[in-house]
């Protein structure tokens, strides 16, 4: 079944009746989220859409986004996801590099968007929806042809747009459904992650409906929230990124919510803190397992599968049906390199781009520097351009993350290169506490744990970390104060 669409088609013909969204008390079933898709894809053709046109999707976590993504997938189109963030600029360059013919925009962003976009808004939007003739079929796609366009963040000048074709998506959310989560129809995954990024995508969205799961989802993550839902929705599988786990381990009477019905927690985005990963598991007994890709790779690469040894602070072995290896290893570290079926065909429209990262036998290079164990297991070490280089000497700013949240008053850090004449690079630390401290102590704290030339020299402290959609912090956002 080359076209994602199967997924929803598949499923609704399982499990018609049983509930696949879930948005605090509004419920779609599987028969009605694929009659949905069924019309969305109708008023495509309507529109002239036709399979291979790029379709920009520009909503939050509300049952309308799958509804639409799916309708894209069963006309053949591309679905191109954005950021609910994004201003005006920006929307108007996701467009036109893509080509995107037509855009459906929450009525709440509709002012970023441009006056010919189609305006989701409940009520009105469901007139048009109702209007339009269901296709009852999905149309025919390769397996290589390209399904989603996602783009990447863009920390390294503009988003770049990684074309994932209809195999690589599918078999990356069946592998993380079937031997990472091993989701049952029983399960109830809680959609915080948002569906325009790649990992809520696959591994909420997709994965949910390839295991005929329900998905409940958030429009905005808040940790009370969250904690409301696990309790009256008895989710059974979190995923999240680490800001997500930190925020729920700080709420301040989380003892008062029944999380017992969680069986699994997934975390991905960025590296977990050990010392945020103990304190979660103690604190709502269970296990999370941590795992590690990128919009370029479906996004699934690696994972501490369920059925193996896990390995706090490593993010696993490669999954089924992806390589996994360091490349240019020098001292032990070395740039990963993936190749299998999660890769991305390219990016959009950019060779130049694409042939930077992708080699001629399929290996892309990710930017991401890490060790590997005996037994095979990966710990990243840091981004390649993140690392500091202090007077001729690698510092990998996560592994002074790691001692920093060691600190009992840290709440939150984030380690960045300042500029310094005499060394080039000095170590930097933002932190946010929670107890009263000084840089002073803490300087000392992460002296007498790490090499004399790694400990940050400059600290400052900050009210909250810049995170961008997906809770990730911004690390390009930090600067030091000016002296």
């Amino acid at each position: 079944m080359p076209n994602l669409a199967e997924l929803l088609s598949r499923a609704a013909a399982q499990h018609a009746g049983r509930i696949a969204l879930k948005l605090d008390e509004q419920e779609l079933n599987y028969a009605f989220l694929d009659e949905g898709a069924s019309r969305i894809a109708g008023l495509l053709g309507e529109r002239g859409i036709e399979p291979g046109d790029r379709v920009a999707l520009m909503l939050p976590n509300v049952p309308y986004f799958p509804v639409i993504y799916y309708g894209i997938l069963r006309a053949g189109g591309v679905v191109v996801p954005m950021n609910v963030l994004l201003k005006r600029r920006e929307v108007d360059f996701y467009l036109s590099d893509s080509g995107a013919k037509l855009l459906f925009v929450w009525h709440g962003f509709a002012a970023e968007a441009p006056d010919d976009a189609i305006s989701v808004k409940p009520g009105e939007f469901e007139q048009l929806v109702i209007a339009a003739a269901g296709v009852p079929e999905n149309a025919e796609r390769a397996g290589d042809d390209t399904a989603v366009i996602l783009y990447t963040s863009g920390t390294t000048g503009t988003p770049k747009g990684a074309e994932l074709t209809h195999d690589s998506l599918r078999t990356n959310c069946e592998v993380t459904a079937q031997t990472l989560a091993q989701l049952t129809p029983d399960d109830v995954i809680l959609g915080a992650l948002p569906l325009f990024h790649s990992f809520g995508q696959t591994c909420g969205l997709n994965a949910a409906i390839s295991g005929g799961a329900c998905l409940s989802m958030i429009p905005r993550f808040d940790p009370v929230k969250a904690l409301e839902i696990i309790q009256r929705d008895r989710v059974t599988v979190f995923e999240g990124v680490p800001t997500m786990y930190h925020a729920i381990l700080n709420v301040p009477n989380r003892e008062d919510y029944d999380v017992s019905s969680l069986r699994l927690c997934i975390s991905g985005g960025s590296a977990m803190p050990v010392e945020v990963m103990r304190g979660f598991e103690e604190a709502f007994d269970c296990k999370v397992l941590e795992g590690y890709g990128l919009s370029e790779t479906s996004p699934v690469a690696s994972f501490n599968h369920p059925d193996r040894d896990r390995k706090p602070g490593s993010i696993g072995t490669p999954i089924e049906g992806v390589e996994m290896r360091l490349a240019e290893e020098e001292k032990g570290v070395g740039e990963i390199a993936i190749r299998g079926h999660n890769v991305m065909k390219g990016y959009w429209n950019k060779p130049d781009a694409t042939a930077d990262v992708l080699d001629s036998d399929g290996w892309f290079y990710t930017g991401d520097m890490a060790t590997v164990d005996e037994d095979g297991y990966f710990f990243i070490v840091d981004r390649k351009k993140d690392m500091i280089i202090r007077g001729g000497y690698n510092v990998y700013p996560r592994e002074i993350e790691e001692v920093l949240y060691e600190h009992p008053a840290v709440s939150e850090a984030a380690v960045v290169g300042v500029p310094d004449d005499a060394m080039g690079e000095e170590v930097g630390a933002a932190v946010v506490l929670k107890a009263e401290a000084g840089a002073d102590d803490i300087r000392t704290f992460v002296k007498d744990r790490v090499a004399a030339y790694k400990y940050p020299r400059v600290i400052w402290f900050l009210d909250d970390l810049p995170k961008g959609p997906t809770g990730k912090i911004l690390k390009r956002e930090i600067k030091p104060p000016a002296e």
